[in-house]
């Protein structure tokens, strides 16, 4: 009988073959809190070639998404929050598309605690008024040997 008390070790409602298959282990489902699988309406899975077309569907939407966010990349625009939002639309009904997100959340988030430790952060302060100080200094000297002139203007 579950108590309540043991929150962590709860058994899922829904087997969840994925799981075991990937090698997620208990952490997939349990720390979403959401089980792994399509997120299509219940009319729409209880038929085989409806769900099948949804599938289909799904990842034509999700593919174009992505496209456009790999299109982005050296374009104006925000390429890698389109791409996450293909992968998104994805995982409302593909397993693989749910673990590689839950993955991504996983690695920003240890990327986002590492980034506030205090030395990282002080290193980080550092590096970046180093950076600033030489684009100044270059600045500077540009300025000082050219005046304002934009680059493509000077007469050697």
């Amino acid at each position: 009988m579950n108590t309540g008390s043991d929150k962590g070790a709860k058994e899922p409602e829904a087997p969840e073959t994925a799981d075991a298959a990937s090698g997620a282990g208990d952490d997939g489902a349990a720390a979403e809190g959401k089980p792994l699988g399509s997120r299509a309406p219940g009319f729409i899975q209880a038929r085989r070639t409806l769900h099948l077309s949804w599938q289909v569907g799904v990842f034509i939407v999700g593919l174009a998404v992505v496209v456009g966010g790999v299109i982005m990349l050296p374009l104006p625009g925000p390429g890698w929050l389109v791409i996450f939002g293909g992968m998104a639309i994805w995982a409302t009904e593909f397993v693989w598309a749910q673990l590689v997100l839950r993955w991504t959340k996983r690695k920003v988030t240890e990327a986002t605690q590492r980034a506030l430790d205090p030395k990282v952060r002080r290193r980080n302060i550092i590096l970046t008024t180093i950076g600033v100080v030489i684009i100044a200094v270059l600045g500077g000297v540009y300025v000082w040997k050219f005046g304002l002139e934009m680059p493509w203007n000077i007469k050697q």
